[in-house]
């Protein structure tokens, strides 16, 4: 139960520099052995943790982060959720995770600012509709909530766009669907991380992997910064860094990485009720809570680990964006960031046993691993507690790409992927 504190307890607490609150959370110092250890701190790491210890009753895990929890990808990204994929693949994954998230605040007993306003994308010609009608008839057969919007409709729900004569990208309808939305990234990170540390796991910080512990052919643990530590499980959740850690077990991943422009606005007065996204311009655009206008685009194509993009890139996803709502251009830019994504051919993830034995795959995600993260998290404990894919994880298997059984998904991102 979290303890509740009084208005004057908090006010006595923040002049006291907080020293009387209980972390969220311990530090402790690794053991040297554990059941199973997973690598990565960020979102899917922290989920596979709480998964491992609630859905199978394995509590004596360590979570290994280079730097500091929900560093990476998990604080780098622009929050939307959404399960609006054509293949029937992808839709169950990302359907699992979608539902996880609509039951996830009261579940961890932690509020991670889970708003379902919608997603709309966009359509810009006859053509773009016929796809989005295509669409929309995928999305309902697979079970997944999707209307055809008209160019009323759409306009009724994204008011401020671009209805110029002239505009560049007319709007001739769009795809809703409503269940669709963003949630606070960090507290999805701390949400989980807070839940796992109750249920006995130990989140370790600032310990970096040097190497893979090898021995008969199967990896029995990793050596750190803070020692050895060993387990005949291990889980590997470290988005963009994937391919790095692949080559110290040695083994490739077909995965290049990119940086993933992102920028967020100065606060404004509530003007935009949904995530809009616009495959034509590449931009999507959401406000947060705050009042800023969160904005992302498509990937800066030469390879990169470079969490700040370019200013090119950035270019491009402003003017992207002007295009879309000219009355923005009055607003000023705050921050700007980028978070490293890990495209594989088929854009779509990678899950399961890797080429050494007794290391999992959680990796692959591209633009789309901060919506995944509830079913990331599940579908790896699955793999680490089971030694077995789960059934909505077997297609993401890499003997996909031996045997020739893609799922390409790479529109399923709405931007150049």
């Amino acid at each position: 139960m979290t303890k509740k504190y009084s208005a004057f307890a908090l006010l006595k607490e923040g002049l006291n520099n907080q020293r009387g609150w209980q972390k969220a959370w311990r530090s402790p110092e690794p053991k040297t052995r554990y059941d199973v250890i997973i690598i990565g701190g960020g979102g899917h790491g922290l989920a596979t943790a709480y998964y491992l210890a609630k859905n199978h009753g394995i509590t004596n895990v360590a979570i290994i982060e280079r730097g500091w929890l929900g560093g990476g990808n998990t604080g780098r990204n622009t929050t939307a959720i959404r399960s609006n994929y054509f293949f029937p693949e992808s839709a169950a994954l990302y359907e699992l995770a979608l539902k996880l998230y609509e039951n996830l605040s009261r579940e961890l007993n932690y509020n991670i600012m889970f708003s379902q306003r919608g997603m709309v994308s966009l359509a810009h010609s006859p053509a773009d509709l016929e796809m989005a009608a295509r669409t929309v008839n995928a999305m309902q057969i697979n079970g997944i909530d999707a209307e055809l919007l008209s160019v009323a409709q759409t306009r009724a729900l994204v008011p401020l766009y671009n209805d110029a004569p002239d505009a560049r990208y007319p709007i001739f309808g769009g795809v809703i669907q409503r269940r669709a939305g963003t949630a606070r990234h960090d507290a999805v990170a701390w949400g989980y991380a807070r839940a796992a540390d109750t249920l006995g796991v130990d989140i370790i910080q600032n310990c970096e992997v040097s190497e893979f512990i090898i021995e008969g052919g199967r990896c029995r643990g990793v050596r750190t910064s803070k020692g050895d530590i060993r387990a005949e499980r291990t889980g590997m959740a470290v988005a963009g860094h994937s391919s790095v850690l692949a080559e110290k077990a040695g083994f490739r991943l077909p995965i290049t990485s990119y940086a993933l422009q992102a920028c967020v606005s100065e606060p404004v007065k509530p003007a935009l009720d949904c995530v809009v996204l616009s495959p034509a311009t590449g931009v999507y655009v959401s406000q947060s809570d705050k009042g800023e206008m969160v904005i992302g685009g498509g990937l800066d194509r030469v390879p990169s680990y470079g969490q700040r993009g370019n200013l090119p890139t950035l270019e491009t996803v402003i003017s992207g964006l002007l295009e879309m709502f000219p009355s923005f251009r009055q607003l000023k830019l705050m921050r700007q960031w980028a978070g490293i994504v890990d495209v594989v051919p088929d854009s779509s993830p990678i899950f399961g046993e890797s080429p050494l034995l007794g290391l999992f795959l959680n990796c692959g995600w591209g633009t789309g691993g901060f919506k995944a993260i509830p079913a990331g998290g599940t579908l790896l404990a699955h793999l680490l507690a089971t030694g077995r894919h789960h059934d909505i994880s077997r297609p993401f298997d890499l003997d996909r790409f031996a045997k020739g059984r893609l799922i390409d998904e790479a529109a399923g991102s709405g931007i150049a992927h």
